[in-house]
């Protein structure tokens, strides 16, 4: 049995060119960036950029033209977002609307909303964050208990979301919730479009231990949202968002997160490296090169529309071990001083606070080996 079979990554047009265009777009912005900002790019927000790369084109990269997009290929979109996060670009504020919201909303959504969101969005100017996990729910996320209640005026929500990457920069939602009443696990689920600043809608910060706000509470008090905020079909919430983990399973994000201290490292020891070293940066970049492997032959099936939700699971289950490790592994290796201000050791103290989060990005561990099991016959 063949559990991870292997699909050629082969996009089309100029790559060359188009890593350069990124390259030379980054090199006009990196000056304002901090270190620490660059250390883990996805999660890290600069207006301006956004803006630079929806006015480049290298946004909606694969999206209908009618909408903002370049009708470009997904493989293209790849090559351009591994040249940012191995760059340590700040792509937070777009990166949400740009891989998940925006071709959620192309493949669901209703014209209007089509209309309304995604060419400000293509322009990296309208920014959306994932209301899923919530209170109590563990990684259980068919326990969703925010509700939805249709009424002549619109739909009635209450509830609560967690750990919403983003949500305090974001102009809307979009959020999974229970519309059927009295239904459980993956039944009575439908996703809803909301816009943050509507009445009712209140977001919370949760401050990590670096000091960084990048997570969020969203609370739900009654607040009234319009009947026509409705992505798809009412009661097919489930099946939407779980094709929709798919998309952010598998990206380069998943393996790059932790690269800046992997390139760190090697500018520190320099070319004569002792043979502890050598082998530990041996180790780390062909790891590096087999996640990266595994992660282009998953966007290439997505690219042909097939379905490997399992080879998604393992790419990010893999990738988040790998980027969890690697600040540890460096610290065990490097006789490094954690209150000195080189590169090495502000990225080193940075990832080994910052990195135990990074499971709890797009599912934890069980969550996924669980997926994986159920897609391998296991259980």
């Amino acid at each position: 049995m063949q559990i991870f079979p292997i699909r050629p990554f082969n996009p089309p047009g100029d790559i060359p060119a188009l890593r350069q265009q990124v390259r030379d777009l980054v090199a006009r912005h990196e000056s304002r960036w901090q270190l620490e900002t660059r250390a883990n790019p996805w999660f890290s927000f600069d207006a301006e950029f956004s803006k630079a790369l929806g006015a480049a084109g290298l946004l909606a990269m694969n999206w209908p033209k009618a909408y903002g997009g370049h009708e470009r290929t997904m493989l293209e979109r790849y090559v351009v977002l591994e040249e940012l996060l191995a760059l340590g670009a700040p792509a937070g504020l777009h990166w949400i609307a740009d891989r998940q919201t925006g071709p959620l909303l192309i493949r669901y959504g209703t014209e209007a909303q089509k209309r309304k969101y995604l060419p400000g969005m293509a322009r990296g100017e309208i920014y959306a964050c994932i209301g899923l996990s919530e209170p109590n729910a563990g990684s259980d996320l068919a326990s969703v208990r925010t509700s939805a209640r249709r009424t002549p005026e619109g739909w009635r929500v209450n509830g609560q979301k967690v750990w919403t990457s983003g949500a305090h920069r974001s102009h809307a939602a979009l959020t999974l919730v229970r519309t059927e009443e009295g239904s459980e696990r993956h039944a009575g689920l439908s996703q809803l479009m909301i816009d943050l600043d509507t009445p009712g809608v209140t977001v919370r910060p949760i401050v990590d231990m670096t000091g960084s706000h990048h997570f969020n509470e969203i609370f739900f008090d009654d607040a009234l949202i319009p009947l026509d905020a409705l992505v798809g079909t009412e009661g097919n919430g489930w099946k939407q968002v779980t094709a929709e983990l798919a998309l952010e399973r598998s990206g380069p994000e998943r393996y790059l997160s932790s690269h800046m201290l992997l390139v760190a490292l090697i500018d520190a020891i320099g070319p004569d490296p002792e043979p502890g070293i050598a082998q530990l940066i041996g180790r780390l970049t062909a790891e590096l090169w087999t996640l990266r492997q595994m992660s282009m032959s998953t966007a290439a099936k997505l690219d042909a529309g097939e379905d490997p939700v399992v080879e998604a699971a393992i790419v990010k289950d893999l990738g988040n071990a790998y980027e969890q490790a690697l600040p540890r592994l460096v610290q065990a290796a490097v006789d490094a001083d954690l209150a000195a201000k080189s590169d090495l050791s502000r990225l080193l103290v940075w990832l080994l606070v910052q990195s135990p989060s990074y499971s709890l990005r797009g599912g934890t561990p069980e969550v996924l080996r669980g997926i994986i099991a159920k897609g391998l016959g296991l259980r």
